[in-house]
């Protein structure tokens, strides 16, 4: 199946109903039992995190990972899409996940159950479930993601372009979730929420402007780029946008909870 990263509902409705197609919902279980695309299997997000502090956003374990995939029916042959209800962050996080365990059979519902609504498509109500598979994931690719060790290294060697994905207040350290406040050095702050249309049911912005807009502060993808938010929920989105923009890119798992609740990292705080 001949998929774009970027899926257009229309897209998808020409291809509800194909074998080796899988759509996971990502959104919250009330809004996916009202109304959710035909054929979608609802995934509650706690189940691609290891949620454990302070650092929940890390991946699971191979074997968490190989159980969940066996329940959703996953195969080396299927084509997942993915979505959610808040434009797309858990979606992205999905994407990243898939990434890590080598399935790179994809795509990302641009605007999610908003946009699908909007253009009034299909949709269903009842639960779906899939047909059981015994999905084992061999390996983790790590080179999608990079641990707080190995950004440090990173961060003296200036080898990497940082994309902060929180509030501006979180980035200044106005704001503190963690026990400190603040941004990593080197980061720079576009918070995930400007790639969004809102006039638009929350699809991407064209991502002509937005390239435009990241590389006025100094992101451009001529060197790896590394985007982390508090748990990699909302960097999860600008994980799919680097992929869509064809520049290098490793998730910070970790985020803030990580590295904000550290004693000893460095942070950097205002502007």
């Amino acid at each position: 199946m001949d998929l774009p990263l970027i899926l257009e509902p229309s897209e998808l409705q020409a291809v509800l109903g194909q074998a080796d197609l899988l759509i996971l919902d990502l959104g919250k279980s009330d809004t996916y039992q009202q109304a959710h695309v035909p054929g979608a299997i609802s995934v509650a997000p706690g189940d691609i995190q290891l949620g454990i502090k302070p650092a929940p956003g890390l991946l699971p374990t191979q074997q968490q990972l190989s159980i969940l995939f066996s329940r959703l029916g996953l195969t080396q042959d299927t084509h997942v899409v993915v979505y959610d209800d808040d434009g797309g962050p858990w979606a992205g996080r999905m994407i990243w996940v898939l990434d890590s365990i080598g399935h790179k059979n994809y795509s990302f519902l641009n605007g999610g159950i908003h946009s699908w609504l909007a253009e009034q498509r299909p949709i269903e109500s009842q639960a779906n479930t899939a047909t059981a598979t015994e999905y084992k994931v061999a390996a983790i690719d790590e080179s999608v993601s990079i641990t707080q060790a190995q950004l440090l290294t990173a961060i003296e060697a200036e080898s990497v372009q940082i994309w902060d994905a929180r509030s501006h207040k979180e980035y200044t350290g106005e704001k503190a979730v963690s026990k400190r406040g603040g941004h990593l050095p080197g980061a720079v702050s576009y918070e995930f929420s400007i790639a969004l249309d809102s006039d638009n049911h929350l699809k991407l912005r064209d991502l002509e402007v937005i390239r435009k807009e990241l590389a006025a502060i100094g992101i451009n993808g001529e060197q790896t780029l590394v985007s982390h938010c508090q748990t990699h929920r909302r960097s999860g989105l600008t994980y799919v946008i680097a992929k869509a923009l064809g520049w290098p890119m490793q998730a910070y798992a970790g985020s803030w909870a990580q590295w904000g609740n550290d004693p000893d990292t460095p942070i950097e705080t205002g502007e």
